[in-house]
């Protein structure tokens, strides 16, 4: 039994090659709706439907935190937990898994 568990996911990260084309595509194609957003001074966009999101990062551009090996049509997902940060790196450290980076600047909490 896992010490801790996912409780849903908070949103993906959507690397694209053409931000425009991909949201022309995700909006007129398949009818999410597009939202502009600032994140650490910087303007954002993401694509959403229902209570779901994807954050989109242009290829050569992506913010932090991302995947390590990002290339256009890559994802990245953010899970949403309710035990603390603290406590899953903590199990994952007992139980040898890497953690790339412990800063809490790069975490998705």
């Amino acid at each position: 039994m896992a010490a801790f568990s996912v409780k849903s996911i908070d949103h993906v990260v959507l690397t694209a090659k053409d931000v425009p084309k991909t949201i022309e595509f995700y909006t007129k194609r398949l009818g999410m709706k597009h939202e502009v957003f600032t994140a650490n001074g910087g303007e954002r966009h993401a694509l959403v439907f229902g209570d779901q999101k994807l954050n989109l990062h242009q290829s050569g551009k992506e913010f932090e935190p991302k995947a390590q090996h990002v290339q256009p049509g890559s994802e990245d997902l953010c899970f949403i937990t309710d035990h603390s940060i603290d406590d899953v790196l903590k199990n994952w450290q007992s139980n040898g898994i890497e953690v790339r980076s412990l800063s809490r600047s790069q975490m998705c909490y």
